[in-house]
């Protein structure tokens, strides 16, 4: 398997999330877009933006990361909360964890130039849901 890099993903995407709350034993939809951009050489801004249906309820939602290349000229990239803190290494189709305690979470990042999808899995003593994302080239 060839290792897709953030930058190889630049532009604009569809997105679609499901949300499986098993917890509560609700579950929903998230629509709307995503927009990975170049900031630098070794820096690319992930916005998120939509429209989240969930146990009956509809609300706007949104999130911004920021993809880092961990050193000039190296393949290894970190993803990091808007805020600056680490969030996960990006790994290409393996498991990736990003530790948050008291709740472990698990993620991966799959897919190639076209389509790619992002799965999270959250369990532990406060939470226990997966989010499933598919990202598409818009139509058009």
């Amino acid at each position: 398997m060839i290792a897709v890099l953030p930058t190889d993903l630049l532009g604009a995407w569809d997105l679609h999330r499901t949300v499986h709350d098993h917890r509560a034993g609700a579950w929903g939809v998230v629509t709307g877009a995503t927009t990975l951009a170049a900031v630098t050489a070794d820096e690319v801004r992930w916005d998120e933006s939509g429209v989240m249906t969930f146990d009956g309820r509809t609300t706007p939602v949104s999130r911004t990361l920021l993809v880092r290349r961990s050193s000039a000229g190296s393949d290894s990239w970190t993803v990091h909360f808007a805020d600056g803190r680490v969030f996960h290494d990006w790994v290409w189709g393996t498991s990736v964890a990003h530790a948050c305690a008291p709740d472990d979470y698990t993620g991966a990042l799959d897919g190639d130039q076209h389509r790619w999808t992002v799965r999270w899995e959250a369990l532990g003593p406060a939470k226990d849901y997966r989010l499933d994302s598919v990202l598409t080239r818009p139509r058009g």
